[in-house]
């Protein structure tokens, strides 16, 4: 919901799950991912409803356990068409690649990976960090991201920093290293 409003515009609704807003013509409402959230209280009541009954059972006879099939099959049905919808929803959406690379760059989110290359050529990692805090500091005065500087502004900060941090700190290498490419594999 937060990916597809005006300030992100990350992703797109098809029409199909999505309504105009009352007030705002530009405006599209994500009303199936908002009911989806809104059905999650139903589920959990069905949960809380099943364990509240559950919790007497080693005292009694059991048969209290016949209030457990409605709120059993209630949320198992809720699940089921949220998925359903869901299913849908993300089959028919669309995703700005180009408005998600630009919040990146503006984020400084390959501080991190400058700290990382900074340590992998000795600088202690409490070193690093100070480096990276003066690199941002710079980056925005200057209204720079790090990508952007020239090696002579971004090695003044370090005699260890040389051009190859360029290659260590592009989103594309970045995206396809550990962790960050397992995830990048699993959203394809």
């Amino acid at each position: 919901m937060l990916w597809s409003s005006q300030e992100f515009k990350f992703i797109e609704m098809d029409d199909a799950y999505s309504t105009g807003s009352s007030i705002m013509p530009q405006k599209k409402n994500p009303d199936a991912a908002e009911l989806i959230r809104g059905k999650i209280g139903r589920v959990y009541s069905s949960l809380l409803s099943l364990l509240t009954t559950l919790k007497g059972l080693p005292l009694t006879y059991n048969k209290d356990m016949q209030e457990d099939k409605e709120q059993f099959f209630d949320a198992l049905d809720t699940v089921m068409d949220c998925l359903e919808i869901m299913s849908k929803m993300i089959d028919t959406l669309h995703v700005n690649e180009e408005n998600m690379k630009a919040a990146i760059k503006a984020g400084f989110l390959n501080a991190t990976e400058v700290a990382d290359y900074l340590v992998s050529k000795g600088t202690a990692f409490r070193d690093a960090h100070e480096i990276v805090g003066k690199i941002i500091i710079y980056c925005e005065q200057k209204k720079k991201a790090i990508e952007d500087l020239t090696i002579e502004e971004i090695a003044k900060f370090s005699d260890s920093i040389t051009d190859d941090i360029y290659e260590y700190i592009d989103y594309e290498n970045i995206l396809n290293k550990g962790n960050k490419k397992l995830i990048k594999q699993i959203t394809k």
